[in-house]
């Protein structure tokens, strides 16, 4: 019964994922890599905080670092405007939330001001590659979802 399944590999690269394949460009746009070098230094800057900060401050910061390439995704693969401002909007806010972490350890002096900077630098440059990004917006393609934003 089992002998005839054996024979058959070919079910076995059926459920790869290949973004190429199916139109999906959101891992190769700017914004999306420039997301990934932010959760990169973001990690390795948690990674060097002692342990009672990085239990403080670690969860919240690769949270919002995480965050920016999670809506990212969920904003270019849908063209309806309000689900790619909602999904913008939170882009800004855990951005600005963890660019002010970055003050919050310097403050406290757990990194080098040099490291923090880098991580500060990153965000700058996350942040026109959105305003650019956020102009290809088209207002017009939208769906009432009924809760009034962006409307």
């Amino acid at each position: 019964m089992w002998d005839d399944f054996d024979e058959e590999n070919d079910w076995d690269n059926e459920g790869k994922y290949d973004p190429d394949s199916n139109g999906d460009h959101s891992f190769s746009h700017p914004l999306m890599k420039k997301a990934h070098e932010i959760v990169s230094l973001t990690h390795a800057i948690v990674g060097s905080l002692d342990e009672a900060r990085k239990e403080l401050y670690g969860g919240i910061m690769m949270g919002d670092a995480m965050i920016l390439a999670a809506k990212f995704a969920g904003a270019h693969g849908v063209d309806d405007y309000i689900l790619k401002m909602e999904n913008a909007t939170l882009m800004k806010i855990h951005a600005r939330s963890l660019r002010t972490m970055t003050y919050q350890l310097a403050m406290e002096e757990t990194h080098a001001e040099e490291h923090l900077q880098l991580l500060r630098k990153e965000i700058d440059e996350f942040k026109l590659l959105f305003v650019e990004w956020i102009q290809t917006f088209d207002p017009t393609d939208r769906y009432d979802d009924g809760w009034g934003l962006f409307i």
